[in-house]
């Protein structure tokens, strides 16, 4: 579970902040009546969650041999 730990933490970093950030800059920008597609919102977040993951696993990796 250790190994993996850089990837799960990275990933829940990488698409709350996305979601957050959505919410906090984007929504208020976009009038009411105009429809967003929560799909796409969501892939995209996941993308983003991704992305953080894998730098977590980089991270964690690079931490690891340093520190033996």
């Amino acid at each position: 579970m250790k190994q993996k730990l850089g990837k799960i933490g990275g990933f829940i970093v990488g698409l709350s902040s996305f979601l957050f950030s959505f919410k906090v800059f984007v929504l208020p920008s976009i009038p009411p009546n105009d429809e967003i597609a929560p799909g796409a919102v969501l892939i995209a977040a996941i993308l983003n969650g991704f992305l953080f993951g894998f730098i977590g696993s980089l991270l964690q990796k690079y931490l690891q041999r340093n520190r033996v």
